[in-house]
């Protein structure tokens, strides 16, 4: 489940299913992000639930983002940290040493990396989540960047399927449009694993978004499932009603390593996080996970 997740309030004018259909691109464009989003961009979202950009950082922006990576896992080893504002850090081991697996709030640690997520380029995407959306640099997780690495010690090489609207289904309403925001930082065919969803499933009822799965527990791939494929500076929208997973790689080693950035934009009352403040349940009960899974590895 992605901290990135925001909920927005979609009104556009209806279009015919058979006209918007014939209109549209195929599932594997890969769009520019230009100046604002386009009608095609809009109605592929709302039809699709997803929406993948090509090339929306240069490669020595990915590589700044990953220096700075590198450099605050060695801060917090050196601090031996084990939460950042009440958020669990996700270590596991690569080749006999600590791994920082998810970094939480990783904006708060790096001012370039702050910038970089304020740049101009990204207006449309925020006007896509809704008016006055803002960077949650202190409140959710954060910036949250995942590395998912097949090797041995991996606590974090895959994640089950599962959709964004768990509180709401459990209070028995269906959750609203949500936003899912990634920067992606390395190249991904589908042999590497990464994100697969379900085309159109954010559309789906109550029930099957309650049960057409087992939450997080399934791994097995959907005869209707799409694997995105990405290049280093992709950046990708995907709507958090959809039925999504991250498939393991197929690869072992470096050659595994799939990095992600998620860019919470917001637009709920602002709540910031401290070092004050509590984890919660869920990451009590997503590490008793890892451990299990850890220990059979």
């Amino acid at each position: 489940m992605s901290m990135s997740t925001v909920s927005v309030d979609v009104r556009r004018p209806a279009v015919a299913e058979s006209d918007a259909a014939a209109a549209l691109p195929p599932l594997d464009t890969r769009f520019t992000l230009g100046r604002a989003i386009s009608d095609v961009q809009r109605r592929f979202l709302d039809r699709h639930g997803f929406l993948v950009f090509s090339r929306v950082a240069t490669g020595g922006e990915v590589g700044m983002i990953a220096g700075e990576l590198d450099r605050i896992e060695r801060d917090w080893i050196a601090a031996k940290r084990k939460t950042v504002n009440g958020i669990p850090l996700f270590w596991g081991k690569n080749e006999g040493r600590p791994y920082l697996q998810r970094f939480p709030f990783t904006s708060t640690f790096s001012d370039p990396v702050r910038d970089f997520v304020r740049d101009a380029r990204f207006a449309p995407i925020r006007d896509l989540v809704g008016v006055g959306a803002r960077i949650g640099d202190s409140e959710k997780d954060g910036v949250v960047v995942n590395r998912y690495v097949n090797v041995p010690g991996s606590v974090h090489p895959r994640l089950g399927w599962h959709t964004d609207g768990l509180r709401d289904l459990f209070y028995l309403r269906m959750p609203k449009p949500m936003l899912n925001i990634g920067l992606h930082l390395d190249r991904c065919p589908a042999d590497n694993g990464g994100l697969r969803l379900i085309p159109g499933s954010h559309t789906q009822g109550f029930f099957s978004m309650c049960f057409r799965k087992p939450y997080f527990v399934s791994h097995k791939p959907d005869p209707n499932e799409l694997a995105i494929e990405t290049e280093p500076g992709d950046l990708t929208v995907h709507d958090g009603r959809l039925w999504h997973r991250v498939a393991v790689s197929t690869r072992t080693g470096q050659a595994s390593l799939r990095r992600s950035m998620y860019v919470p934009y917001l637009t709920d009352p602002y709540e910031p996080k401290s070092e004050a403040s509590r984890t919660p349940l869920y990451h009590y009960l997503g590490a008793a996970l890892r451990k299990v899974r850890s220990l059979g590895r």
